[in-house]
């Protein structure tokens, strides 16, 4: 099969759209949690299979499935040992292959996490690499000797902690982890690395999939004069590292987000140039200047198609916050492209970061109708639509070696990877028959899918319905967006597509709001879209934690 007549999509459901992409509704699904269909207590993609017409229900267009592929789970797939070949506990490449085909006739575009920037340490390549200095894939990895009293040949820092740099006795050297030190990171600066990752793309582009998450997509290159990085104190927590973690006290110019990242990312795209209707969005960790990076990584048609932005995965999610993130990106972003999250694999469930006090099963129905509504693609992690809070998962059942290392004062990602409900009665919530990798937290329980289906003005109900009667308005897909001043609490913006013109509007407090719209071009209220406000001449007047919709003059 070669890329110019690979075809696992199914044209009568998936219309060829090259700009497919531009304000799709991305579902992430943690494959590990999802549906366990063996009773092993591991989601497993033929789990992933049976729920699609769930996903196609709820008004997804595309889904983004977590690493998958073969690994020793270290870092539960983001450890890499075979790219071409699925983990046993998902299930077989012959399951994947079905799924694609599945997912396709249900009109899903499917997406999967392609983790390039390093390897497992159990991977073919490092096993050679690591035996001396003189085989084939010696230059395969960021290798590097001692300085003269045996320390790191310089001061960077590993996102789990500690050095980077772990010593190896077979060659005498140390080797570069940006990540575990099981996680050997790749030579870029090497042109066979890169064809090798960029056959490894290849491979699953040409199964069908319509398209990658690159994980640390501004991690692959380090600088080759290895010089240290200049300190940093940080003053607040970020999204990616904690203030327990000394990984924030430096400025990271030296160990990612090389010039030479861009050059590599042309040459990925034009692999994905060569199968149609394919798309690939970035995650970009940067903490100096993150918009700006975002800009320059999705600049013109042969960068990436869009980037992660990490700005709302943090924060209280006040209107002020959304307003001040997003309108920075935008006023930097130029002809670029961002997908937007409130919640994902990696942090606490956007309901849980509200704080005391706000009622979260309301919050969660218009936070997700706000991140749907942003320019830019959506991606919605599983449990959103139904308002799932951060499980609390007790020091003994915690799996992530990220929490571990940094309990008490942080706790890790498990909390936002436990199994999914689906069945209130069922053992261990209908995800397996056997022991869950993680417990099912009780209140998830109580807001499993099958409490929800039943309960009309559920979270899930309301996801549905507002992201069906979203793709009704191409100006809510595609359109430019500008920003309103209105009262405290309230967020406002306009979406604007040629004669499609939407003011939306969303009151993120627990307090009703009034606010004038006099002078906005306003000439009538919308419906269908699930969410209640009532309309006086140029005046409307918002419950807690409600939106309104309101056409505009062309």
């Amino acid at each position: 099969m070669t890329a110019s007549t690979s075809s696992n999509k199914n044209p009568a459901v998936l219309a060829a759209d090259p700009d497919w992409w531009r304000g799709a509704v991305i579902y992430q699904i943690y494959p590990r949690s999802y549906l366990d269909s063996n009773g092993d207590g591991i989601g497993d993609l033929p789990g992933i299979t049976t729920k699609l017409p769930y996903i196609a229900e709820l008004g997804a267009d595309a889904i983004w499935i977590s690493p998958f592929m073969k690994s020793p789970m270290d870092d539960f797939g983001y450890d890499v040992s075979d790219y071409e070949d699925v983990d046993p506990m998902f299930g077989t490449l012959d399951d994947f292959k079905e799924l694609v085909e599945k997912a396709h006739a249900q009109g899903l575009r499917v997406l999967i996490d392609l983790v390039i920037s390093h390897t497992s340490d159990q991977h073919a390549w490092f096993k050679e690499s690591r035996q001396d200095r003189t085989n084939p894939k010696a230059d395969w990895y960021v290798w590097a000797d001692a300085k003269d009293d045996g320390n790191p040949p310089n001061n960077w820092l590993s996102v789990f902690g500690g050095s980077s740099w772990q010593w190896d006795t077979r060659r005498n050297q140390y080797y570069l982890h940006n990540f575990l030190r099981s996680q050997p990171d790749l030579n870029f600066h090497n042109e066979e690395v890169q064809e090798a990752v960029l056959n490894a793309a290849r491979f699953w582009l040409d199964i069908g999939v319509d398209g990658f998450r690159l994980d640390t997509a501004n991690f692959y290159f380090h600088d080759k004069e290895l010089r240290s990085n200049p300190g940093r104190k940080p003053e607040e927590e970020s999204v990616s590292t904690p203030k327990t973690n000394p990984y924030g006290y430096q400025v990271h110019v030296y160990d990612k987000t090389r010039p030479e990242n861009i050059a590599f990312l042309t040459k990925l795209r034009a692999v994905m140039d060569e199968y149609k209707d394919t798309t690939m969005v970035g995650e970009i960790g940067a903490d100096e200047d993150p918009h700006q990076i975002i800009a320059d990584y999705t600049a013109g048609h042969d960068r990436l198609h869009m980037a992660y932005s990490f700005d709302l995965l943090a924060g209280d999610q006040t209107a002020a916050h959304i307003r001040e993130k997003v309108s920075n990106l935008e006023a930097t972003i130029n002809d670029g492209w961002a997908s937007w999250a409130m919640s994902n694999h990696d942090v606490i469930r956007v309901v849980s970061r509200l704080g005391a006090g706000f009622e979260k099963r309301e919050a969660s129905s218009v936070l997700l109708a706000v991140v749907a509504s942003l320019r830019g693609s959506p991606c919605l992690y599983q449990g959103e639509e139904l308002g799932f809070e951060e499980a609390n998962v007790a020091f003994e059942d915690l799996q992530d070696p990220y929490g571990i290392e940094f309990w008490p004062n942080f706790k890790g990602r498990d909390g936002c990877r436990t199994p999914m409900a689906w069945e209130t009665t069922a053992p261990n919530g209908g995800f397996s028959t056997g022991k869950p990798w993680l417990p099912v937290d009780a209140r998830h329980l109580a807001n499993a899918v099958s409490v929800q289906e039943n309960d009309p003005a559920s979270a899930l109900h309301r996801a549905r319905t507002f992201l069906k009667w979203r793709r009704q308005h191409p100006a809510l897909i595609k359109g430019d967006m500008k920003f309103l001043q209105l009262e405290s609490d309230v967020l406002g913006f306009t979406r604007t597509l040629g004669e499609d013109s939407v003011l939306c509007v969303f009151n993120l407090s627990d307090q009703e709001k009034t606010v004038s719209l006099t002078g906005q071009g306003v000439t009538e209220a919308l419906e269908g879209h699930g969410f209640e406000f009532a309309m006086d001449g140029k005046v409307i007047t918002l419950p807690a934690w409600q939106a309104g919709f309101l056409k505009l003059d062309a």
